[in-house]
């Protein structure tokens, strides 16, 4: 599933291409996703223009004029392609089905914005006028924004027994991190993923939240990790997963200077964490 760099890296993407424009025409061709598609989606965004493109969390939103707001999100395989006459940017890959489009944006300037999802775990929405969507209702801070750091982690970790990377994965406490980054951030932090989240001190709390920044900023300037699915908004695969230092890398050397360790994997709630045994603890 797409994390936080790969849907900044969409949403820049699409700014040249959305941002001011004019949706000349929409087209719902199914009637849900993961969800039911609201039944009024294509008469509210056609002829509206957008006036901005934001993320929250995992979460992209497309601001309109009329108020209110199209929220979308990529689920597992959802991909939103920019294609038209004179772009230089996308080619559409022949494994990526058209049967797949689901929702079709068509601007003024002819370019098209296409949510093509195999398997339907994506979701596409409308936020009425002045109102709040549950989804973002209860996310914590962007890790990228000024009100996150040390302090937050500290009082959100409190007391906390649960195991710090479980924690970092809570999006009430930290919106749009995931497995990919955390367990990036925690080593690059010395901190095992198994320590419970009460239990780290202030000052590896100052340099994990410093990591965090680190890595997610760094990612997104590589274009995201292209794993399986996730594509920039042109076409073209991010390469973050060149720079991976434990993620999905077991049985390879600790890339810490000076480090003899060997990548271990341990399952944490269902899900893979990749970790150095000697210098994360």
């Amino acid at each position: 599933m797409p994390e936080l760099p790969e849907v900044e890296t969409v949403r820049r993407g699409l700014i040249p291409h959305l941002e001011g424009r004019v949706i000349a025409r929409a087209e719902a061709r199914r009637p849900d996703l993961r969800w039911p598609l609201p039944v009024d989606l294509v008469q509210v965004v056609t002829g509206a223009r957008v006036m901005g493109l934001r993320r929250r969390s995992k979460y992209l939103l497309l601001d309109l004029d009329r108020g209110g707001s199209v929220l979308m999100h990529l689920g597992m395989s959802g991909r939103l392609l920019v294609e038209g006459a004179g772009l230089a940017g996308f080619q559409r890959d022949p494994s990526i089905l058209p049967r797949h489009d689901h929702v079709v944006l068509t601007t003024d300037q002819g370019t098209t914005i296409t949510f093509n999802d195999a398997r339907r775990f994506g979701m596409v929405d409308l936020i009425r006028d002045g109102d709040d969507h549950p989804l973002l209702a209860h996310l914590g801070p962007e890790p990228l924004d000024a009100a996150f750091g040390p302090d937050l982690l500290a009082a959100a970790f409190a007391a906390k027994k649960a195991p710090v990377k479980q924690a970092l994965l809570d999006q009430r406490i930290v919106a749009g991190l995931g497995n990919i980054y955390v367990s990036e951030a925690l080593h690059r932090a010395g901190i095992d993923p198994r320590r419970a989240a009460g239990r780290i001190g202030a000052g590896r709390l100052a340099a994990l939240a410093g990591h965090i920044r680190d890595v997610l900023t760094e990612a997104i300037a590589a274009g995201g990790s292209s794993l399986r699915d996730h594509r920039q908004a042109t076409g073209e695969l991010g390469y973050f997963q060149h720079s991976f230092r434990v993620y999905d890398r077991e049985g390879a050397p600790c890339p810490m200077p000076g480090c003899d360790g060997v990548i271990r994997r341990v399952v944490q709630s269902g899900r893979s964490s990749f970790y150095c045994p000697i210098c994360q603890r």
